[in-house]
């Protein structure tokens, strides 16, 4: 897939019509209650804690016997729940192959259990559907840019984090916003579902919130100036940026977003499998290898985030 891409005809025409569906854009009124802060055991100190890595790791088509890796070796393919239009994270390329940052972990988990990457079923989800479709055993795990919070972990359980993002601010070049702090009284654009959402929702500048079901939306909304900036993630907006050069990232990171692995809740010797793997990754350059060839726009490689674990 080119860096750049030019919105076409029909693109525009797929978000005129989404005005007229329930999944249309839209402004999104401050919540009156507070977000819930999970279990009374979590909190910002102890939320990216994960259960211990499996040790030894197992080889490939050698899972341990009743496992929940050796149910997923039986079935023969790993189910993946992921985004499939967050560019350089996890996108369609040219062949219609899901390919990016999010992709190789998923392919890698994959590769641990069977001895090959290919053996592993993507399924497409937008932001909102994410949890839901971990918790009700639809997907194995997902791999999908999923901050953990202590809200989320109610739901699901997570690996160690794999890659801390951070939200910022993208625009179109010649914009006289910033900062979050420029934003009041303006239209921004993120996605439903997502942490980002809930923070534009909070901010003290009172920007007004326009929600879509996709990152490509709020990208799109603001190419046809309907919003006046997208805020989520900069991995995101990394991505945004290398398909429409028009647009610029500007500001500081003002949160903090570290990206895990998300299984259900039944299944911790799935997480403690998924942790020896992260683990690995980092170890034999497969991380730094992913994060040049996917996220190199953000930087020079940083150092992968330090697993924690609570046994």
């Amino acid at each position: 897939m080119r860096a750049r891409s030019v919105l076409t005809c029909a693109m525009l025409a797929a978000v005129l019509m989404a005005t007229l569906c329930d999944g249309s854009p839209e402004a999104v009124a401050s919540p009156g209650v507070a977000v819930s802060t999970g279990r009374a055991h979590c909190s910002p100190q102890n939320v990216r804690t994960s259960l211990a890595p499996l040790a030894p790791l197992p080889a490939p088509q050698h899972m341990p016997a009743g496992s929940t890796m050796a149910r997923i070796a039986q079935r023969g393919y790993l189910i993946v729940g992921v985004l499939e239009d967050t560019y350089l994270s996890s996108f369609r390329d040219q062949r219609l192959t899901l390919q990016g940052f999010d992709i190789d972990v998923a392919r890698d988990i994959a590769a641990a259990i069977f001895g090959d990457p290919g053996r592993v079923v993507f399924r497409p989800l937008i932001e909102a559907d994410r949890i839901p479709a971990a918790r009700s055993g639809r997907v194995d795990l997902l791999a999908a840019t999923l901050t953990v919070n202590c809200t989320r972990r109610e739901e699901v359980d997570f690996s160690a984090v794999y890659y801390e993002a951070g939200q910022r601010i993208l625009v179109n070049r010649g914009s006289a916003v910033t900062s979050l702090n420029d934003l009041r009284g303006r239209r921004v654009c993120a996605s439903r579902g997502s942490t980002s959402l809930t923070t534009i929702l909070a901010a003290a500048s009172k920007p007004i919130p326009v929600a879509t079901n996709t990152e490509t939306d709020c990208l799109m909304l603001l190419q046809l100036g309907e919003v006046d900036a997208v805020s989520t993630d900069d991995t995101l907006l990394a991505g945004m940026v290398a398909q429409d050069p028009r647009t610029v990232v500007v500001g500081p990171r003002f949160t903090e977003e570290p990206y895990a692995v998300a299984i259900n809740k039944g299944a911790p010797d799935l997480v403690r499998f998924v942790n020896a793997v992260l683990e690995r990754r980092v170890q034999d350059g497969r991380w730094r290898a992913s994060y040049e060839r996917w996220l190199g726009l953000l930087g020079p490689p940083p150092t992968p985030p330090v697993p924690s674990y609570q046994d």
